[in-house]
Order: C-alpha cells, then structure tokens, then sequence
C-alpha cells in the first residue's frame, strides 16, 4: 500500500484541493412551440402531449423509448 514518505504542508494540501471545482452545465437552448426550454446537450427528451403526460422519449427528432 503506497504510505506519504513525506508530510504535505498545510498550504501544499490547500492549493491541490483548491483546483477541484465544481462548473456549471453547458445547456443548449431550444424553442419548442414559441416557448424556450434549456437542456442538456446529447441527451434524449421527454416528449408530452398538451395535459402534460408523457408519451415517449425522442433523440435527434427520432423515437427511442416509450415512457
């Protein structure tokens, strides 16, 4: 099992945690029936008739899963 041969000092240890850091999601903005939605890009979505229930899952304007 690898042990630290050495201490790492307090300002060492800050500055490598300090590189880890959280980035908002890129979203890609699309106009669906003159209303603009954000969503993540490659992802499939969920396509809803007008009560708002789920019918299937749609890609690239294709179906791909039922709901």
């Amino acid at each position: 099992m690898a042990v630290p041969k050495r201490k790492m000092s307090r300002a060492s240890t800050r500055a490598r945690r300090a590189q880890w850091k959280a980035e908002a999601p890129t979203l890609v903005k699309t106009v669906e029936n003159g209303k603009i939605t954000y969503s993540l890009p490659h992802r499939a979505k969920v396509v809803e008739d007008s009560a708002g229930t789920a019918l299937f899952m749609e890609y690239k304007g294709r179906k791909v899963a039922d709901v």
